[in-house]
């Protein structure tokens, strides 16, 4: 394909980043929306919406580059349309997290914002052959409080050398 040939079917730059992201944000969000029907355990729901989201993200080196991209540095007009795009696909986690039983208090925007740049950061150190995404997704779910098998978690509000000693870990 000749450099100039993309304009024939986006007339810039941006509009091609936006229809890459545009898609990938719709197939990321469907792979979502499958993976959490049929459950009703928040933490499972959670667990399932983190595989989802890493093995579409991971499997698809194209859309990974764009959708974790610095969108800061975009053109403004872009960047509102992305972060409005981006937006509409978390809402779906605004909703898993607000179904957590996470401790009274805590901040479930920090521990949404925490989780999905975790998520979005695999992107750049994942290697095939490694820890599969589903085991990832499993690992991080774990340690912000989705592990019921132990106490000391973020989830918990409870965390630290101090929430290990008390609980005869350290």
């Amino acid at each position: 394909m000749l450099a100039g040939s993309m304009y024939y079917h986006f007339p810039s730059k941006n509009d091609l980043i936006a229809a890459v992201y545009e898609a990938g944000v719709a197939e990321i969000g469907g792979a979502v929306d499958r993976a959490v029907r049929g459950s009703q355990d928040p933490w499972e729901r959670l667990e399932a919406a983190c595989t989802a989201h890493l093995e579409t993200l991971l499997a698809d080196s194209a859309h990974a580059a764009v959708m974790t991209a610095e969108l800061r540095r975009l053109d403004p007009p872009l960047r509102r349309r992305l972060v409005a795009l981006r937006d509409r696909y978390e809402r779906r986690f605004v909703a898993l997290v607000e179904a957590l039983p996470l401790a009274a208090g805590a901040d479930r925007t920090l521990w949404r914002l925490h989780l999905l740049g975790a998520l979005n950061g695999t992107a750049i150190w994942y290697r095939p052959g490694g820890k599969s995404p589903a085991a990832i997704a499993k690992g991080l779910v774990a340690m912000l409080g989705g592990d019921r098998s132990a106490t000391t978690t973020l989830g918990s509000g409870r965390c630290g050398r101090l929430a290990l000693a008390s609980e005869g870990m350290a």
